[in-house]
């Protein structure tokens, strides 16, 4: 969990450099994006193999560095968003996931438990690092993340930056999300899991 954490804090702060037709990739999304829907697999491998506790304390240690590494890393407001959406977003992802896996399918849990982990973090992020309205709470914002753009970086609609970025962040965790079943089916045998 911890080289989770301490990569995306890192590339996060590189724009993906990529076009998709009109779209430009780095107007919207950073590598970090990439890297973070990791931490879901991690917790819930965790959480099958030695049970809910111990996923809950892998949580801890990596909210723990991700507290240290935001403090370095970038401003307090930033910090304190980063360090609550990882907290939120990883409990609510240990605490459905104990509570699905007792389903019939095998995919139900870590999909479940990631996707709602995902938009809680999500949410939790980028309302606390950049919503103006928070403002007079948190401190300053963000003004480049306050204006308008066009929705996605390409649609007629024009939406505060921050808000096209919460979007493609979401997309590639609900990606991710899909994806990194292949790996958890791999794994999730591998070892005897932890009783229901």
């Amino acid at each position: 969990m911890t080289l989770v954490v301490v990569a995306s804090n890192v590339l996060v702060q590189y724009p993906v450099a990529f076009r998709v037709g009109p779209l430009d990739l780095a107007e919207i999304l950073t590598w970090g994006a990439f890297t973070y829907p990791v931490a879901f697999l991690v917790t819930d491998l965790t959480n099958r193999w030695f049970g809910v506790a111990t996923a809950r304390n892998v949580v801890l240690a990596g909210f723990a560095v991700a507290i240290v590494l935001s403090a370095f890393l970038s401003t307090p407001r930033i910090a304190l968003a980063s360090a609550s959406a990882y907290l939120v977003g990883q409990m609510a992802d240990v605490l459905l996931f104990d509570r699905l896996r007792r389903v019939r399918a095998w995919w139900e849990a870590p999909l479940v438990a990631s996707a709602s982990g995902s938009v809680l973090d999500t949410l939790v992020f980028f309302t606390l690092a950049f919503a103006p309205a928070l403002s007079g709470l948190l401190g300053a914002g963000d003004a480049f993340a306050a204006e308008s753009a066009p929705a996605f970086g390409l649609l007629a609609v024009e939406v505060p930056r921050w808000m096209s970025w919460a979007a493609a962040d979401f997309c590639v965790k609900m990606l991710f999300a899909a994806l990194l079943l292949a790996p958890y089916r791999g794994l999730m045998n591998r070892m005897v899991p932890y009783p229901a």
